[in-house]
């Protein structure tokens, strides 16, 4: 057998990793100085986040396999766990039920492993049968840290639920899926079922309305046709399922984006693949020039470019009528989370390293970089005219940089370009402070009579905040999430945000009156609102919010059979 090596810088690299994947950057930092890890040739190595858990569950695969090789009837009926802290003595009795407190996944973050079976196997009483102990489990770049205090939280009491009487020692109840009102319709709520694991990713077809297609942790992905009837929305028959991966234990979804024509859907994958089809599934190109989970991919607004953001540290643009890549852009030290387009010609990228980039598409560095966050940027968004851009960091701030010289419109002038002198009014920045955790989430919008463009943000401290770009004032602060916000988005029209959290709310805000309107509930069991899009159709009178829930449905809301929303519309 080759001789195993081990070192203490080795082992310290993993647990810095681990404490930096936790959110325990003090410790981190502790840890670094206290070991002189930086002086370290394995400090600058890449470790897979989660890399530590995985290690630790392979141990006890192997301490199970130590301990049961030679089989006999005590290891055949042993049902005890394996444990990091305990010896393991073989028994037929399962053990003592316990409650698992596991972080969800949710658009950017890392997971915790569930418990694992003597024989290797996840528990999850939900599948059809045991898998194996996948790889992304403890491996997900794209998903959001959590502290030990984000989870430990009290299911939210609506107001539609009396308080229990303080004199009575009863449990509290369990709260039931559905809406937080005693007036809306069950109907207006559609829930489709098909997914067998985590449902990470939604989006409406911006074309043929009736189209919605959904991504799972199994790499499973699901175009799903709506019909109206008196009654509601509804599934018109089964959906069409893509599940093309070859690896599906490292395939979770990341991403989904329709072409502006509605004809084509680019797929973001962990297995590091670009998949795009068309509305029947078929598939259009895929490639695997990525050397690295793909995270997000955007078309221009054209539907000419199709932009990837990377693990790998790039970004890609693709020509998608030629189906192949027009030109790939490293611009980041650590991994590229994010990327946003300015104009067809223009776009933005941001990642680990704390820095966003701009880029031409026919230049292969960057022709402007801000810096300034302390921490990864989480996500980008260009303003609808594509003159100011927002950043969300891990920093717990929101920064607005100035690129209009970067538009269409407004050609670079010689004394603007950074090196040749003169002012640069795209250093201009505009910080939004007050969030107390990582801000995860954000989103343009300007209601009709307003000056300034306003943005809102959401945390992972469970508030959304609006607030005035120009001044950097926050206007309103919700705090209706008890866990992270975990998804947000706006109306078309400006009225309107919806916000989704691992509490397992939807909540729906009147902008205009800064007030909540409406809320969904998804349930007790798998509780998290991962993602959210909202589509409007004037013509055909739809307004509709659809999510990925974490309890592996599919949700769709029509607020216009929702009471309080109407009231809201005709105010």
């Amino acid at each position: 057998m080759s001789p195993i090596s081990i070192t203490s810088d080795e082992i310290n690299r993993l647990i810095y990793a681990y404490f930096r994947d936790s959110g325990f950057e003090h410790s981190a930092y502790t840890l670094v100085k206290e070991s002189q890890l930086e002086r370290s040739p394995v400090f600058k190595k890449h470790v897979p986040r989660g890399e530590l858990v995985e290690l630790l569950s392979k141990s006890l695969l192997y301490n199970e396999v130590e301990c049961h090789f030679q089989g006999g009837e005590a290891a055949i009926k042993c049902k005890a766990m394996f444990s990091l802290l305990e010896p393991h003595t073989c028994s037929p009795n399962p053990p003592e039920s316990h409650t698992f407190v596991t972080p969800t996944y949710a658009p950017p973050f890392m997971m915790i492993p569930p418990p694992i079976q003597s024989n290797g196997a996840i528990q999850d009483p939900s599948k059809r049968k045991i898998s194996p102990l996948p790889r992304s489990t403890t491996t997900t770049e794209k998903r959001t840290r959590k502290e030990s205090n984000d989870m430990d939280v009290d299911t939210p009491v609506e107001p539609k639920h009396k308080a229990p009487d303080s004199s009575k020692k009863s449990k509290p109840k369990k709260l039931l899926q559905g809406p937080a009102d005693d007036i809306t319709d069950p109907s207006a709520i559609t829930l489709m079922s098909g997914h067998t694991t985590e449902v990470f990713v939604c989006a409406f077809n911006p074309v043929k309305y009736n189209l919605l297609a959904s991504g799972s942790k199994d790499a499973v992905v699901k175009i799903w046709t709506l019909s109206e009837s008196s009654n509601g929305l509804a599934q018109a028959g089964d959906p069409i399922t893509i599940d093309s991966f070859s690896q599906v234990e490292s395939a979770d979804l990341t991403c989904l984006s329709w072409s502006p024509d509605g004809t084509l859907l680019a797929i973001a994958s962990y297995d590091s693949k670009l998949r795009i089809c068309d509305t029947a599934g078929k598939m259009y190109f895929e490639s695997d020039i990525h050397k690295g989970p793909v995270f997000t991919t955007r078309f221009s607004v054209s539907g000419r470019w199709l932009l990837t953001a990377s693990l790998d540290g790039s970004s890609c643009v693709w020509d998608v009528a030629g189906k192949k890549l027009h030109q790939q852009y490293h611009g980041h030290k650590d991994c590229c989370l994010d990327v946003d387009w300015l104009n067809d010609n223009m776009f933005a990228s941001c990642g680990a390293d704390r820095q966003v980039h701009i880029f031409s598409v026919n230049e292969e560095k960057p022709i402007k970089t801000f810096g300034g966050h302390t921490d990864e940027i989480n996500q980008i968004k260009c303003n609808p005219s594509g003159t100011r851009l927002a950043s969300c960091s891990d920093d717990m701030t929101t920064r607005i940089w100035n690129v209009s010289k970067f538009s269409a419109s407004t050609p670079l002038e010689a004394d603007s370009i950074p090196g040749l002198g003169g002012s640069d009014t795209s250093d201009q920045v505009t910080i939004l402070e007050g969030h107390k955790h990582s801000v995860s989430t954000i989103g343009w919008y300007q209601p009709p009579g307003t000056e300034n463009e306003l943005i809102a943000t959401g945390s992972f401290d469970g508030a959304t905040r609006l607030w005035d770009s120009v001044t950097g004032r926050c206007l309103y602060a919700f705090a209706d999430h008890k866990r992270p916000v975990y998804a947000l988005d706006i109306s078309p029209n400006n009225h309107w945000l919806t916000t989704g959290g691992g509490d397992g709310w939807l909540h729906v805000y009147d902008l205009k009156t800064q007030t909540k309107i409406w809320s969904w509930f998804a349930g007790a069991d798998r509780p998290g609102v991962f993602e959210i899009d909202w589509q409007t159709h004037k013509s055909q009178n739809i307004d509709r919010i659809a999510m990925a829930l974490e309890c592996r449905l599919v949700g769709v809301i029509d607020l216009c059979r929702v009471p309080a929303f109407a009231n809201s519309r005709n105010s």
